[in-house]
């Protein structure tokens, strides 16, 4: 590669395991106004990077995704890597990771064939793609863990790690609602025990209703411990939020966390998300965890 000239300041490589989330990251460096390519093997990254640095170029911010389905791998994306830093050439490298059993699970849902496992088991593919992919991992700027992450999620971890600079000033906000008998969510931010208020599973008219149901709105808030509880925590989140954007960060997750995630976790994040979502200061997400599960025994 020639060496670095014309207008390009910033060179994303965005790679990792498939189904892992790099579609929905090179979604969001193409929201950002990067000039964006999906699949490209590694051998003609070199060739894409020549055009990029021509003199005559109008290419500032980039950002290419890579990855096993360009066939031979690791070999050819570390050279280009080496090249670039020869270059002096400003890039950042973005690893997907996931835990074996979430890919597994995405691959399933998706009724995909594993790019290494075409006519065998997707087990196999993920096993022979990490067989891969370790030796890389150890190179990359960031890696992002997707294992329980909801593609709002992954954004905002995004945004957070590599485009703050580039971003406006609003916060973005994912409200999220667990059980504590599923397990608390990885990456809070902020987490939040509701456990103390009235539980409308014990109701069986109730039981198989969610917290998106004005009756169980109603029921929660029967001896005004919710409203009681919303003039305390709304002032504290209004203070938080703006020291967390006072430093410099661009991206929070909210939990809210009741026993089972479906009725007292989820009303909160529904008043909270509405609540929030009604400013002009900041992005709200919202992600009910556990709430589509079977309301079993509590």
């Amino acid at each position: 590669m020639a060496d670095s000239a014309g207008a390009l300041k910033d060179l994303m490589i965005i790679t990792g395991f498939s189904g892992a989330g790099k579609s929905t990251a090179m979604n969001v460096f193409e929201d950002a106004g990067y000039f964006c390519v999906d699949n490209l093997p590694p051998g003609m990254i070199g060739s894409l990077i020549e055009l990029f640095v021509h003199e005559g170029s109008k290419v500032e911010r980039a950002a290419v995704v890579s990855d096993v389905r360009g066939g031979a791998y690791f070999d050819a994306l570390a050279a280009v890597l080496d090249d670039l830093d020869r270059m002096g050439l400003a890039h950042r490298v973005l690893f997907l990771d996931a835990e074996d059993e979430t890919l597994l699970n995405r691959y399933k849902e998706t009724r995909r064939r594993h790019p290494l496992a075409p006519g065998g088991s997707i087990a196999a593919g993920i096993a022979a793609e990490r067989a891969q992919l370790d030796a890389l991992k150890a190179r990359a700027d960031v890696v992002i863990d997707t294992t329980g992450l909801s593609a709002a999620m992954l954004r905002g971890k995004i945004v957070e790690s590599f485009l703050s600079q580039h971003s406006a000033t609003k916060l973005a906000i994912t409200f999220s609602s667990f059980g504590f008998k599923h397990g608390p969510p990885r990456d809070a931010d902020l987490l939040f025990d509701v456990r103390f208020l009235p539980n409308p599973h014990y109701e069986p008219d109730l039981r198989p209703l969610t917290g998106r149901d004005q009756r169980i709105v109603d029921f929660i808030d029967r001896d005004g411990k919710l409203a009681e509880f919303y003039a305390l925590l709304e002032p504290l989140l209004d203070y938080l939020f703006g020291q967390y954007v006072a430093e410099g960060k661009s991206y929070l997750l909210v939990a809210i966390g009741c026993t089972g995630g479906r009725h007292r976790s989820v009303a909160i994040v529904e008043h909270l998300a509405a609540r929030y979502g009604a400013r002009e200061d900041v992005i709200v997400a919202v992600n009910h965890r556990d709430a589509d599960k079977p309301a079993q025994q509590q």
